[in-house]
């Protein structure tokens, strides 16, 4: 069943075509959940495509298409770092600074950056160009240190490679990730891509690179397996028996923590 578009009053100020084209891709967003409402966070990154950033019209247009206040809007928008409450660079440098990208020198690219660029954590450079951000993990710790562009990798990072990096991107200039799509496209176009929009460039993914491969690789040269779940327990014949498989809640009774009162049970009530 096909949504219909809302049609409604607006408190926004965006021109008739703007509303016009957000109205349908919001529309055709609420049309992938049975309650439309789960598409709020597809809708938060599709207003950011169009305002580069998650702005005072794009809370109140998604509050009105989902038939929610703005506060509620403004709840979810607020919680997810992705979504920028201040007009963002036309390219997101995160450089993840967590444990192992630090030690391996993410710290150091941060502090260059920062000083090279003029510019803190979540603030952008005068010409609009970069918003540098610290980032927890960028999940490629096998590359580390790593920096994304836009979420696009960029491994093996140093304070050089990273300055170098910047000065192309504020040139205008086309930078290649070191893995994934062919080139870095600006924060505007990934926020599409966010809020589900295919941009046809799913294919320029070269693949699994091997850093990422070498534990699998090692492991298959020397045979090594991993263990048992922890439902396993051998037999007397050193064999292993796996119990089948089952809910929890399914188990009856068997020890003084499954049946004892706790804390925050009153004397009488089941313990669960």
């Amino acid at each position: 069943m096909t949504a219909e578009p809302v049609e409604t009053a607006t408190r926004t100020r965006y021109d008739a075509d703007t509303l016009a084209a957000l109205t349908a891709d919001a529309t055709a967003i609420m049309e992938r959940y049975p309650n439309p409402r789960s598409g709020l966070l597809p809708m938060l990154h599709l207003v950011q495509s169009v305002d580069g950033y998650v702005s005072r019209d794009g809370i109140l247009f998604c509050a009105e298409m989902l038939g929610i206040t703005a506060a509620e809007v403004s709840a979810v928008a607020t919680f997810y770092t992705q979504y920028k409450r201040h007009p963002n660079g036309t390219y997101t440098v995160g450089v993840c600074t967590n444990t192992l990208c630090a030690v391996m020198g993410g710290d150091a690219i941060f502090d260059e950056l920062s000083e090279h660029l003029g510019v803190g954590h979540d603030e952008t450079t005068d010409d609009g160009a970069i918003t540098l951000e610290r980032v927890e993990c960028n999940a490629a710790c096998d590359y580390a240190p790593v920096v994304m562009v836009n979420w696009e990798f960029f491994d093996n990072q140093t304070p050089e490679t990273a300055t170098a990096l910047a000065d192309r991107l504020r040139l205008g200039e086309d930078v290649a990730p070191t893995r994934g799509a062919a080139s870095v496209c600006s924060f505007k176009q990934m926020s599409r891509v966010l809020a589900g929009f295919n941009d046809g460039r799913a294919d320029e993914d070269a693949g699994t690179g091997e850093p990422t491969l070498a534990g699998l690789r090692i492991a298959r040269e020397r045979g090594w397996t991993a263990p048992e779940g922890p439902d396993s327990e051998p037999d007397k014949r050193g064999e292993t028996i796996t119990g089948e498989p089952g809910s929890s809640a399914e188990r009856p009774p068997t020890t003084p923590s499954d049946t004892q009162v706790g804390k925050d049970k009153k004397p009488g009530e089941d313990a669960k």
